[in-house]
């Protein structure tokens, strides 16, 4: 089964973000085929905001230590932190010769939408210089709410469809009739952000194929390292956690598929 066929199951591919090797490491041990990079989480890692092309060098160092994950990785590459399609076609073939299995790029820059057509000029890059690499092209006018209509989202990713994609990410759409309306116009898989109070089973319904977790586990995981940090503090209960020689046993497996992959 290829990253493209998980995009084709009876259900949508529930793809978890991961922001460090540990993170991607728990999520592979805990059963999902794939695991993506959160932009985000990298991002905020490093000590930078998202979407400021400041998170280059972390993903591609973050991608070259996942390619001994027993896992697809797929990397969040914001908008492939150029505007010249052939530097990140570039940036991208490198990527996938240590192994990456998708990419996600966005069609803004600094928050504001860019002409499709430039995205486009991207994407059609990219697929020239890495044919089987799963190109997911993220479109913005929902998550930037910027020309958020349905027409306007569709007349933008069908540009991307044209170009190459494989799929088309559209962040901030949440409403069931236009996530119905966008996956029933589009021939690839629609991937969204996991919506409060559908569950994959209804968005499966709705048509979507992929479901992603965006920065949610990097957020929770953030609000649960200061609860128990309150929690001593405060005398209360801590929660419980992976033991730590279970934690350490999972690094040392993936060592040791690290070294063996050098």
């Amino acid at each position: 089964m290829t990253f493209a066929d998980l995009h084709t199951g009876p259900h949508p591919l529930l793809l978890p973000n991961a922001w460090d090797v540990a993170s991607a490491l728990a999520f592979a041990e805990a059963g999902f085929p794939a695991v993506g990079t959160t932009s985000f989480g990298v991002s905020a890692a490093v000590g930078t905001p998202d979407a400021g092309r400041t998170s280059r060098q972390a993903t591609e160092e973050l991608v070259r230590r996942l390619s001994a994950l027993p896992a697809y990785v797929t990397a969040d590459l914001e908008d492939g932190y150029s505007d010249d399609p052939a530097e990140v076609a570039g940036f991208v073939a490198a990527l996938a010769d240590v192994g990456l299995a998708g990419v996600n790029v966005e069609d803004s820059t600094y928050g504001e939408l860019i002409d499709p057509a430039a995205h486009a000029a991207k994407v059609t890059a990219i697929k020239a210089a890495a044919p089987d690499l799963f190109v997911n092209a993220r479109v913005e006018n929902y998550w930037l709410n910027q020309d958020a209509t349905v027409e306007a989202t569709l007349d933008r990713a069908r540009a991307y469809v044209d170009a190459g994609a494989d799929g088309i990410f559209v962040p901030g759409a949440t409403e069931p009739a236009v996530l119905d309306r966008l996956a029933s116009a589009l021939p690839l898989p629609l991937n969204v952000l996991a919506v409060p109070g559908l569950s994959l089973e209804r968005l499966g319904e709705l048509g979507v194929r992929r479901v992603s977790t965006g920065s949610l586990p990097y957020r929770a995981a953030i609000d649960a390292a200061v609860a128990v940090a309150t929690a001593v503090r405060d005398g209360e209960a801590t929660p419980t956690a992976t033991p730590y020689p279970q934690a350490q046993a999972r690094l040392e497996r993936y060592a040791q598929r690290a070294a063996g992959r050098r």
